[in-house]
Parts: structure tokens; C-alpha cells; sequence
């Protein structure tokens, strides 16, 4: 059983190296960002270089700002200058809304980064085209913000917009071949089934899911929270996730995998026990009275020098502050007004006497945290030497027949005390459970159970159709000779179609739905995360000089940011109907029926 004992690898980040400057090339190199809602990628697209390599900068979409930003402290961390998420949770912010970037101040931190790290000096502006993944119909407001951030703030020459899904369609099929088929495109929020009739999305059969990852992380830490209630703070959506990318699995026939872990035997064999780190000094037992001492005195050197360092902090920040007043007194004494009266509006001051009177404040506040410094640097080092509080020496008392009685009606106040006392006597009594038996999660049917919401979104109690429901929504709509040529090419894609077992899942409910002895074919990506990227990538090497493709800075200007140039990965660009002239049109048969009669509505019109 020892082989089904997993431990969680609570991997930290490594922050990411920052290169000195871009590649050198004789002109400039497309930029390729694939804008997901988990995670982004970002490379450039080097012609001749090695078609299997990876995107440069991976890291997390998300960004922290620091509690002491405001204050010119540390200022909001991106990606994987977080190190490890889970004591950030709560401060986390993601651009993002299902998948449609929202916050473009969040996604101008996600830029910036990303420029950083890839040796762009942003300063000005950054004078690459730019590859930029979107959503599958992308609202017009969400592209008329990511472009006007892009030309606007990067003063970038131009952009092609393009969906994810079809580049990794675009990566995978054979070149030069307008190809039909169906996408079915899972990922961190949602997931989409994408008609693609002669090499061009249907966008009018397209349909969106809305489950992903992210509901599957969610469902598997509510199923085991519920089933180890004394761990739920261990029970994190970082080792959730990680439980679904490395234990999870589809099961081909939901009911049918239900009834085998039903057998003890098989549930044995293929339990996951995942190990939850812990210590193995019970709380309060093994301590003796020294180590104890010791811990309280390491606690309060800690805390004495914490408070030493923030009132170095405070009495720097004073300094500062001090310093800038001195410099307004002295524009003042040397009759320098204007600029006097300027910085005394900076300072939000409405005359030189408060300006002093300040100043006579913040004096005598420096003065004494200066005299408190080295006061506080020797109770530190007196505390530290001797923090052991001298005992008198006492005559042994023999107690009294009430005094017994009085203590044993405290006896269960005092249990964890004598406890203390009395375990080192008995030393050879052991615990009565295996400590790292009782930190171990069992993940059994948890392994099928929250892979299987997009499947049946019911679980969670969700009202929406699963994949297969749609899928077969959307072949209805088409007829039959079209059908049997989108079957023919159906391809999964996006990290979350990376479960073993999602394959000849997806082939078993087209097997149920298709007509007695018909064909088709099921095709998984080569790398259903990074294809997106690759299929960008190879877009932009081979649109590189088409300029029916991008969408330059003086088309922006002219046709405005949510301006689209449609291409074989792209969206269907429907541009903004403004209904003026409907209601114009329709005010004047009004007009003309009010006023009674036809010539004075003309008259009107004139």
C-alpha cells in the first residue's frame, strides 16, 4: 500500500530571470501572447527556430498588490513574482471575467510584466506586432479596451486578435488545407464546442459551457473538506489543482466506474492517499520545561526586533518628512514665495504658522524615537541574557488534608499541566494513532467525481447542458452530409481535456448518438496547452507580411478599437449597428400622424 501514498509538492514559483534586451533580428519580431484566464504565455515568433520550443514566459494570471503600495511600499506583484499563492489567496486579482478581460489596469500589470521579462523596454513604446489570443466572440467593448490599451499605452505598430482554440486547431492540422471540423476547446472557466466549416468558425453554432478547472478545483476541495472536516485548512485549491492535473481521471462509463470502487478489493488498489505534511512532536507532550524557556525567549527576541525595525521605519519616514518641511521653511527665509506658497499647497498647509507648528512636532517625535532606539537596543540585550525570572528559596510545606481537597476539585483545570508531569514517567506509552495515517486524504471516487461536472454539470448543481448534450445540439442544427463531415474531425484541446480517459470518453457518447455503423474521428492536441501558443506562433510567421491580417495603429484610429481583420483563427468581426437611424426613420411616420395630415410632416422634415 506504501505505492499509493502520494505526498503534495506545494511547489513554489520561482521569479522569473529578466534578460538585458529582445533578440536581435534584422526586423522586428512578433510578439505571440496567449491571454489565458489560468495561465499566460508569451515568446516571439524567430523565424527558423525550433518549432518544439516553448514559450519563454509561463506564469499565472494573476497579481497581488502589497498592503505598503499606497505608501510607497512594495508595489503589486505579477505571475510568479508571487512565489506560492495560497497565503495571498485572499488578496488575488485576475483581469479576467469567466474568460473576457475586464480590468484593464490588471491586464496592463499581466503587459508589463510579460514585456519585462521578455527584454522589451516598454519605455515609450514597444515596437513589435503583437500575436494576442481572445475569447470565442469576444464582446466589442472587451477588444475596444485591449486595443486601445495596446496602441494607446505601448504604442504598439499593430495587432492580430485570434482565438486559442483555432490556433491549436491551426498547429495541428495538415498545412495548406482548409479543414472542417469540431472543436471542443475546455479550459480554466469554461469550455467551448466550435463548428469550423472550410477553415472558418461557424460562429453562429458556437457554444459555451461554463465549467472548467476552475469549478472542477472548487467542487473536489467542497467533496473533501466535507469528508476530513479537522483538515480544511490544509485542504487548499493549489493541492486541489494538483490533485486534478496528476490523480484524476474520465471514467468511459460514469456508472459503471461508480460500481468497481464499490469493491473493497479495487478500491484498495486504487485509492490515492495523499500525504499532508505535519509534525510529529505532539503539541505541549514532548517539550520539557527548557525547551519551553527556550521557545518563549526566541518569541519575544522576535518580537523585540520587529519592533525595533518598524520604529526605524517610522523614525526614517519622520526624517523624510522632516527634512522636506525644512526645505519649505528655508524657501520661506530666503523670500523665495512662489515656490514657498507651491509647496505649502503640496503639503495640503494653509500658512506658515501650521507649517511651524508642524515643524515643532515632528522635531520633538524624531528626537524621541532617536532616544528610544538605544534604549530599546539594551532591554533587548538585558531580555535576551537573563529572561529567567529569579525563585526564592522556600522551606518544602507539607500539605494540609484541605489543601489536597482544594486541589482535586482544580484537578481537571490543571490536566495538561500534569500531564506534563507525568509523561516523562511513563515514557514508554505511544500514541494510540499513527500521526501520518491521520494526515493522509483518501481520494477514491473524488478522482472521477469533479473531472466528471462538465460532463454532467448537475453535480453542482449547475443547470446546463454537459458536453455531450451539446455536441449533439450541434450537430442537429446542420444537415446530415455536413454532420458526417464534422465528425469526421473532431479535436480536443485546452488543459483541461488533459485527464486520462477523456478521449475514449468523447468517442463512447459519439458512438451513442450517431446513426447505426457511421464513422468518426476523435483527435487529441500534441500539447492541448501550448498548441495555442505554437499555432500562433507559426500564424504569425506565415501572415507576417499580410497585411489583410493586422490591424495597424491607423486603422485603429480610424475604425476605432473594436476593429477586427478576420482571418483563419479569428473571430467573426460584427461591428456596432447604432440604431439613429432607425429611430429617426421611425419618428417621422409618427410626427406625420400627430400633426394630421402629410404636408405638414413634410414640412417638418424640410
Amino acid at each position: 500500500m506504501a505505492a499509493n501514498v502520494f505526498s503534495f509538492r506545494d511547489a513554489r514559483a520561482a521569479p522569473d530571470p529578466v534578460p538585458e534586451a529582445a533578440p536581435v533580428a534584422p526586423g522586428p519580431l512578433p510578439l505571440v501572447l496567449d491571454n489565458g484566464s489560468f495561465q499566460a504565455r508569451a515568446g516571439w515568433a524567430c523565424p527558423g527556430g525550433d518549432p518544439g520550443l516553448e514559450p519563454r514566459l509561463q506564469f499565472r494570471a494573476v497579481c497581488a498588490r502589497g498592503r505598503g503600495a499606497a505608501r510607497g511600499g512594495a508595489g503589486p506583484q505579477v505571475g510568479h513574482a508571487l512565489g506560492s499563492l495560497e497565503p495571498l489567496r485572499w488578496m488575488l486579482r485576475s483581469p479576467f471575467d469567466r474568460n473576457v478581460p475586464v480590468n484593464l489596469e490588471l491586464q496592463e500589470l499581466l503587459l508589463d510584466y510579460s514585456f519585462q521579462h521578455l527584454g522589451v523596454s516598454s519605455q515609450g513604446c514597444v515596437d513589435h506586432p503583437i500575436v494576442l489570443t481572445e475569447p470565442v466572440c469576444n464582446p466589442l467593448y472587451s477588444r475596444q479596451m485591449m486595443s486601445e490599451l495596446l496602441f494607446e499605452c505601448y504604442r504598439i505598430p499593430k495587432v492580430a486578435y485570434g482565438i486559442d482554440g483555432l490556433f491549436s486547431f491551426y498547429h495541428n492540422r495538415p498545412k495548406n488545407s482548409a479543414s472542417s471540423g469540431l472543436i471542443i476547446s475546455s479550459g480554466h472557466q469554461c469550455t467551448h464546442i466550435l463548428p469550423i466549416l472550410e477553415g472558418r468558425l461557424d460562429a453562429k453554432n458556437c457554444k459555451r459551457i461554463n465549467l472548467g478547472g476552475s469549478q472542477a478545483a472548487g467542487y473536489l476541495q467542497r467533496l473533501l473538506q466535507l469528508k476530513y472536516p479537522g483538515h480544511l485548512a490544509a485542504i487548499t485549491l493549489s493541492r486541489m489543482e494538483e490533485i486534478l492535473h496528476e490523480h484524476s481521471y474520465i471514467a468511459e462509463d460514469y456508472v459503471e466506474e461508480l460500481q468497481k470502487w464499490r469493491c473493497p478489493d479495487y478500491y484498495e488498489n486504487n485509492v490515492h492517499k495523499m500525504q499532508l505534511p505535519f509534525s510529529s512532536k505532539l503539541l505541549g507532550s514532548t517539550l520539557t520545561a527548557e525547551e519551553k524557556q527556550e521557545r518563549r525567549q526566541q518569541q519575544l527576541r522576535r518580537l523585540q526586533e520587529l519592533n525595533a525595525r518598524r520604529r526605524e521605519e517610522k523614525l526614517q519616514l519622520d526624517q523624510e518628512r522632516l527634512d522636506r518641511l525644512l526645505y519649505v521653511q528655508e524657501l520661506l527665509e530666503d523670500g523665495q514665495m512662489d515656490q514657498f506658497h507651491k509647496a505649502l499647497m503640496e503639503l495640503n498647509m494653509d500658512s506658515p504658522e501650521e507649517l511651524q507648528s508642524y515643524l515643532r512636532k515632528l522635531s520633538s517625535a524624531v528626537e524621541q524615537a532617536k532616544q528610544k532606539i538605544p534604549q530599546a537596543e539594551v532591554n533587548l540585550e538585558v531580555d535576551v541574557v537573563d529572561n529567567k525570572p529569579e525563585t526564592p528559596d522556600l522551606e518544602p510545606l507539607e500539605p494540609s488534608l484541605e489543601d489536597v481537597d482544594s486541589m482535586n476539585d482544580f484537578e481537571p483545570l490543571f490536566s495538561e499541566e500534569a500531564s506534563e508531569v507525568e509523561k516523562p514517567v511513563a515514557a514508554t506509552v505511544q500514541p494510540v494513532f499513527n500521526l501520518a495515517a491521520y494526515h493522509q486524504l483518501f481520494v477514491g471516487t473524488e478522482r472521477i467525481r469533479a473531472p466528471e461536472i462538465i460532463f454532467q454539470p448537475s453535480l453542482i448543481g449547475e443547470e446546463q447542458a454537459g458536453v455531450a448534450e451539446t455536441l449533439q445540439y450541434i450537430l442537429d442544427r446542420y444537415p446530415k452530409a455536413v454532420q458526417e463531415t464534422l465528425v469526421q474531425n473532431i479535436f480536443l484541446t485546452g488543459g483541461n481535456v488533459m485527464y486520462p480517459g477523456m478521449k475514449a470518453r468523447i468517442e463512447k457518447e459519439l458512438l451513442e448518438m450517431r446513426p447505426f455503423q457511421s464513422s468518426f474521428q476523435v483527435q487529441l492536441a500534441s500539447n492541448p496547452v501550448l498548441d495555442a501558443w505554437y499555432g500562433a506562433r507559426e500564424w504569425a510567421l506565415d501572415h507576417l507580411e499580410d497585411n489583410g491580417a493586422w490591424v495597424t495603429r491607423k486603422e485603429y484610429e480610424e475604425k476605432g478599437g473594436e476593429y477586427l481583420k478576420e482571418h483563419c483563427a479569428s473571430n467573426i468581426y460584427v461591428p456596432i449597428r447604432l440604431p439613429k437611424q432607425a429611430s429617426r426613420a421611425s419618428e417621422a411616420p409618427a410626427s406625420s400622424r400627430g400633426s394630421g395630415g402629410s404636408g405638414s410632416g413634410l414640412g417638418e422634415q424640410a
